[in-house]
């Protein structure tokens, strides 16, 4: 019996005597409905390893971050120091001078060092399970595939790739190894945003009639590649707008069946040349509701609200890593903020260890992608676009 059997078998007899249990947000599909118990409560990063599995002699997964750019440096890093499940073994990264500071920084080996160039090597180190990327938007799908192919887990940032055929590519690699492939949305893993599931799934104030989602930042030359530079794939929409899409459509709780949407102006023709500098977009659901939506590059704004017929319920700042406030017509939400990407990775790890699905697959990402392009072609031809042809997955709350 491989060591991999042991664990599994193990945890089964564990899972068995009830002494492990985590509950996950739902993913529901049109095909086969499958809904998971949601809560808000704490994930396993409250717990310590021996905890979790009883004995406390069985290994974390070993994740690899591929690319050490400000988000890996300042959330991913410190959230690994933080996880029960999973844990920071490796690093991919063309910078040696960056190589030099995390191997020190986590003590991670030579052996589980690794470039651009000797990427796929990774396929034979053990002491790496999952494979994150981190990568500018253009470069996600040829590593997540290759990751794929080197028999490891992926974990891909958002927006998933640049178009939905990369996103299936990435979706046939990682079926094809038998490995799961999760996104990047933290926010699923938070409880402020749990509580907007719930409200407005749930239509706890009645039904919701309309959703505003605004996100914005003033972006500076410091990444070039998010306004169109280098490796290029950048631009608000698909950088921060994506979290107006997720958030609108978790609180609705279903899929739109059109988009509209519209430029901003441009005011800096030099800065804004390769992408947009912001947009309004509507998305349109088969009930008349409608989300009001903005994203930009050269403005602040930071809020996920819905109306519904006897209230409304709110998040401002709703997409930050830190410091989320909620409120509802009925007063504040007094809810704790608590490490994101921690509880993301240690959700995903759990998915791996029990062999269970993610509530944030690459369907769902593939959903947001196609709905990313059918908002560039509403602005760009005036028209009203179509989405009845989108993934239908969501992430569905318990009643």
């Amino acid at each position: 019996m491989s060591s991999d059997q042991h664990r599994f078998s193990r945890r089964e007899v564990l899972g068995q005597l009830g002494m492990a249990s985590l509950t996950l947000p739902g993913l529901t599909t049109l095909m086969g409905l499958r809904t998971y118990s949601s809560s808000s409560g704490e994930l396993m990063a409250a717990l310590d390893q021996d905890s979790i599995y009883g004995m406390g002699t069985e290994r974390k997964l070993g994740v690899a971050l591929v690319g050490l750019g400000k988000y890996s440096e300042e959330q991913l890093g410190p959230a690994l120091e933080k996880t029960s499940l999973c844990q920071l073994t490796g690093i991919v990264t063309g910078t040696p001078d960056k190589a030099k500071k995390w191997k020190k920084k986590y003590n991670i080996p030579d052996k589980n060092v690794y470039n651009y160039q000797t990427f796929d090597q990774i396929a034979d180190n053990p002491a790496i399970d999952i494979v994150y990327i981190v990568l500018p938007n253009t470069m996600h799908a040829e590593y997540s595939i290759r990751a794929a192919q080197a028999g490891k887990h992926v974990i891909c940032e958002k927006p998933m790739a640049m178009t939905a055929a990369e996103c299936q590519q990435m979706i046939n690699a990682s079926n094809k190894a038998g490995k799961k492939l999760s996104i990047g949305y933290r926010l699923h893993f938070e409880p402020h945003h749990h509580e907007l599931m719930r409200l407005g799934q749930n239509e706890v104030m009645g039904k919701v009639n309309r959703i505003v989602a605004d996100n914005g930042q003033k972006q500076s030359n410091d990444t070039p590649w998010r306004l169109g530079g280098g490796v290029g794939g950048g631009g608000p929409l698909r950088d921060v707008g994506v979290y107006c899409i997720q958030g609108a459509i978790y609180t609705k709780g279903e899929v739109p069946i059109a988009v509209t949407a519209k430029y901003h102006p441009v005011t800096d023709p030099k800065k804004f040349d390769k992408v947009e500098e912001g947009m309004d977009f509507q998305l349109h659901f088969a009930d008349g509701t409608v989300a009001e939506c903005k994203t930009s590059y050269n403005d602040k704004y930071n809020k996920l609200r819905g109306e519904a017929a006897n209230g409304w319920f709110e998040l401002s700042p709703a997409y930050a890593y830190d410091g989320l406030k909620g409120a509802t017509s009925q007063g504040k939400m007094n809810i704790e903020n608590v490490p994101q990407q921690a509880r993301q990775m240690d959700a995903f790890a759990d998915c791996i260890l029990n062999n269970k699905a993610t509530s944030v697959p690459g369907e769902m990402g593939m959903r947001d992608v196609q709905i990313i392009e059918a908002v560039f072609r509403a602005a760009q031809t005036g028209n009203k676009v179509s989405t009845r042809e989108v993934v239908q997955v969501l992430d569905a709350v318990k009643k």
